[in-house]
């Protein structure tokens, strides 16, 4: 009776997977009704130039700072947002960081709005046009720091200004919280939180640079995705380090420290860290996942059955989609010899590993020496972050606020968690809330968002009005 039976178990095991991909579809909803929102963009662009005209360039060793381009930048707030600066409180706390209390109604759920105004270096003769002259052509911005964050620093700050200058009163304290010196990992951040802490302050919802509005990064998703960070990976610096006696390199050994090191790097990158889904990634699956194609929807419908299919998916793809599934490990420096012809008596690889939630930076490095294979090579750990704590979506208020002001600002997108595969300041914001986000406020294609960090970092300018609208939008909801 077997010869039966099995093919009709399969023919209904099939049509059960089949029946759940056809009913994966994405649940009804109400969008909000549309609305227009008023904005200057013309004054939000020459804020945005001459913040990029201060050159507020930080450093690991602060004496190589410039701390008089940093005080033009404060000067600059100062003198461009006269109401925010009548009508906030302004600390200044640690180094470089801005404090402002924006007085509500009530002070039962207060909302903090995050960027910095620190950037990193840029070498004019790498660039199309000078990084820090704020040049405007054809419709686009040009400069350090145009996206990476002093653009959102901008849009909110002219979103504030507009409001109090029409009388707007929140329901609800706000607090601007402005680093220095995020691009180094400082303690302004920290700094702020632990001010806030001291304060009895918690907060009804947090905002940071993060997720973006992006097309063409889910397999089989054709609409823009509006991706907002509900937690983000933690990263480790891990050395690994061989020491020899040196030499003359005519009559080398038959493995010199640094092939060694090599070998355990390659042997490293061949065995990547296990396939886990993390609440924000398993939401980002299923609220993509049914936009997707057929194909794609049989596999995120039955993920108990294509796990392993998934996982394959995402290491053979690499980038973006593998980071979100796995602790990932990036072989980023190497060091040896000082010669050619020397052997070297010191030798080292640097590793930058971005850990997924439920790893630590402890257990990767037992993992990383295990999987090299080589009990002779030191692992040295170096600076560290943990994996940050993950945020609440679903019916959350403060979520729903978010989420209805990134639908009215850009109303073609599908708003999606995602879990952010780079690091922010908000991370220090989780001691003292469950619902810190991360999105920068901007649509950026893929070419837009390689600029960050890169030459040529621009901007257009209609992308930072719709900044400044969003800004609006958001704060009108506090």
């Amino acid at each position: 009776m077997w010869w039966i039976i099995v093919p009709f178990a399969a023919a209904a095991f099939l049509a059960v997977l089949l029946l759940r991909a056809a009913a994966f579809r994405p649940p009804s909803e109400i969008k909000p009704e549309p609305d227009t929102v008023e904005a200057d963009g013309s004054r939000a662009v020459e804020s945005l130039a001459a913040m990029v005209r201060c050159r507020t360039v930080s450093r690991q060793d602060h004496d190589a700072e410039d701390a008089d381009e940093f005080e033009n930048f404060r000067d600059l707030l100062r003198r461009r947002y006269p109401a925010i600066h009548n009508s906030c409180i302004l600390d200044h706390v640690g180094r470089n960081g801005l404090l402002y209390k924006w007085p509500g109604k009530r002070a039962a759920a207060p909302s903090v709005f995050m960027a910095h105004y620190d950037v990193v270096p840029a070498d004019p003769a790498t660039w199309s046009k000078p990084p820090f002259d704020g040049i405007l052509e054809n419709g686009v911005l040009w400069g350090r720091g145009t996206l990476d964050t002093k653009g959102t620093l901008a849009g909110i700050l002219e979103a504030a200004e507009q409001l109090i200058g029409q009388g707007f009163v929140p329901e609800n304290d706000i607090y601007l919280a402005f680093s220095g010196e995020e691009e180094i990992a400082g303690d302004s951040a920290s700094e702020i939180v632990s001010a806030l802490e001291a304060r009895g302050v918690v907060k009804g919802l947090v905002l940071d640079e993060g997720g973006a509005v992006v097309e063409g990064v889910f397999p089989g998703v054709t609409a823009p995705c509006a991706l907002i960070g509900t937690g983000e990976k933690g990263q480790s610096a891990i050395y690994m380090e061989m020491e020899s006696s040196g030499g003359h390199a005519s009559a080398p050994p038959s493995h010199s420290i640094a092939g060694l090191l090599a070998a355990a790097a390659v042997r490293i990158e061949s065995r990547p860290f296990p396939f886990r889904l993390t609440p924000p990634a398993a939401e980002m699956f299923d609220t993509l996942g049914r936009h997707s194609t057929f194909g794609m929807r049989l596999i995120f419908a039955n993920l108990w059955l294509f796990r392993g299919v998934l996982d394959r998916i995402c290491r053979k793809s690499g980038g973006e989609l593998n980071a979100l599934v796995r602790t990932t490990v990036a072989v980023t420096e190497m060091w040896g010899s000082s010669a050619n012809n020397v052997l070297p008596p010191r030798a080292g690889i640097g590793l930058n590993v971005r850990l997924m939630g439920g790893d630590t930076s402890g257990a990767a490095v037992e993992r990383l020496r295990r999987i090299s294979g080589n009990p002779d090579i030191a692992f040295r750990k170096g600076v560290s972050s943990e994996p940050s704590a993950f945020s609440v979506t679903g019916d959350d208020a403060a979520w729903l606020r978010l989420k209805d002001a990134v639908s009215r600002t850009w109303p073609e997108a599908i708003v999606s968690p995602y879990l952010m595969i780079a690091g922010s300041d908000s991370r220090h914001y989780c001691r003292i809330s469950r619902n810190v986000y991360r999105f920068s406020a901007m649509a950026l294609s893929g070419e837009e968002r390689a600029l960050i960090h890169a030459n040529d970092e621009r901007i257009p300018v209609e992308k930072l009005l719709k900044c400044v609208q969003f800004y609006i939008r958001l704060l009108q909801s506090c």
